[in-house]
Formats: structure tokens, sequence, C-alpha cells
């Protein structure tokens, strides 16, 4: 029961975020938005970062957590961006993707290996993300690369991720918080539009609701295995669509929907197929 409700609490606080963003994107820069929360996220982690100040001392790969939160930069921006510029389903349908980017990234950087099945799997997944994008069509629309540039970036910060296991926990979520408030600053001062008073409590909720969703993210993964993780980001497609059809009037067209039908039964039935092989 516990598992279900934190899955369920995972799922609104990423659609409730999502509305914020793409409501607020309207009138606020992606710099600013993604700026505000890094700010409010330091303010909850700044007691955290007193408590641990000894290991911020100690940080093994600086560098290469440099590189990672200048990822995550460029990743979280352009996700920021791609909310405001397009219908919500269509952003979640294509951010699919990233799973796909980031084993490929995976296999060349970081040496792992992956299984024919998963490939398999990968490259029916990438058909559906194809069938939703609509390359070279009249249907095709450009501000779906801002997606893209989000999937990549997003997908390197998680190889290195991968890349720094000896790193403590602590030190790289300080460095992320931190880091992405740092390299966010100039750009949101440059882009900086004022605020309107009665603006602040969803621009707040945005910081508030992406810190609630990190640490269900973290709880999630502690107590319940990934395999039972996996099906929430098909309820989050199906709640974010949702949420862009109550609020924001998008009904998504039948090209969509028969790409992400494509993408998840490509990825669920590759992840079924694993585990037989595993336990044959």
């Amino acid at each position: 029961m516990a598992i279900g409700w934190l899955l369920l609490d995972m799922t609104l606080v990423s659609g409730g975020m999502t509305a914020l963003v793409k409501a607020q994107g309207a009138t606020y820069p992606a710099f600013q938005l993604v700026f505000i929360r890094a700010m409010i996220g330091l303010l909850f982690i700044t007691p955290l970062i007193w408590h641990h100040r000894g290991k911020m001392r100690r940080v093994r790969h600086p560098w290469r957590n440099v590189l990672r939160i200048s990822c995550n930069a460029i990743a979280l921006t352009s996700n920021f961006l791609a909310i405001t510029l397009l219908p919500l389903a269509t952003v979640n349908a294509v951010g699919f993707s990233r799973p796909l980017v980031t084993m490929a990234l995976a296999v060349v950087m970081l040496g792992e290996r992956v299984s024919r099945i998963r490939w398999a799997g990968a490259a029916f997944a990438f058909i559906g993300v194809l069938i939703v994008m609509a390359p070279g069509t009249s249907s095709f629309d450009v501000k779906i690369l801002v997606v893209l540039v989000s999937v990549v970036f997003g997908a390197l910060a998680i190889v290195q991720t991968r890349a720094l296991r000896d790193e403590d926990t602590t030190v790289m979520m300080v460095f992320y918080t931190v880091g992405l408030a740092v390299l966010t600053a100039v750009p949101a001062i440059l882009t900086w539009q004022p605020v309107m008073p009665f603006d602040w409590l969803p621009l707040l909720g945005i910081g508030f609701l992406a810190q609630l969703g990190q640490y269900c993210f973290l709880r999630a993964y502690r107590i319940a295995d990934a395999s039972v993780l996996a099906p929430v980001g098909y309820l989050s497609i199906v709640f974010v669509t949702a949420v862009g059809y109550v609020f924001f009037g998008e009904v998504p067209d039948m090209r969509t929907v028969v790409g992400v039908l494509v993408i998840i039964a490509s990825l669920q039935a590759a992840a079924a197929l694993e585990r037989r092989r595993r336990t044959a």
C-alpha cells in the first residue's frame, strides 16, 4: 500500500510541476524558472550542507561533477522551454527516448553491455518516437528539437552520474542544487522579467514540487525494485496528457497516441523478454 501511494505521489507531483511550468512559462523565461527552482532547492538543503560540511571538502571528482551539472542545467532549461512551446503529451512522449539515448551513450562512454533484446526494444521504441515527431512531413514542428536537446543532455547527465558511483550521494545532491543555481544565475539575470506579486506563489510551487518530486523519487528507489517503478513513466504520460487537456485545452492527435502506444509496447515487451531470458 505504501508503494502505491508513493508512486501516485510521484505522478501527481510531476504533473503538478509540469502544469505550473507551462502556465508560468508563458510569462517568464526558462532560465528564470530554472534559477528560481534551484534557489528554492538550495534553501531546502542548506541544513544538509551545514551538517555534512566536512564531506564537501572531500569531493573525489570535482570536474566530472561540474560536467554532470552543466548537462543537467541544459537539459532542465530545455525541458522547461519545451513544456512552454509544445503540447504536454508531445513533450512527454518524445521524452521517452531518453532511456534509449542513455543506453547507447552508456555503451560508448562506459563500456556497458546491452543484450540484443534490449537493442530490439529500443529500436522499436525509437520508431514510436519518430511517429510522434513525424520528421520530413508537414506535421513536423521544429520546436520539437528543443525536447531532443533536453533528451540528449539529460542522457549525458545520467551517464556521468553512473560514472560517479564512488562519489558520496550527499555531495552529488549538493553539487546538483548549488551548481544549477550558479550556472543559471547569469542567463536568468540577463533575461529576468519582473515578477508580479501574485505569481510568486506558483513560482515557489515549482521549486517546492521539484524538491518533493526528488524526495519521492529517491524514497521510491530505496523501497521498491526498478521493475516496479518502471510503469510510473507510463502512468505519468496519461496524467500529464489529462493536465494538458483540462487546463490548457490540448487534445493529442492520433499520431501522438499511436507513437506513445508503440513506445510503451516496445519497452514493456523488451523488459518482459529480458526477464524471461534471465530466469530461463
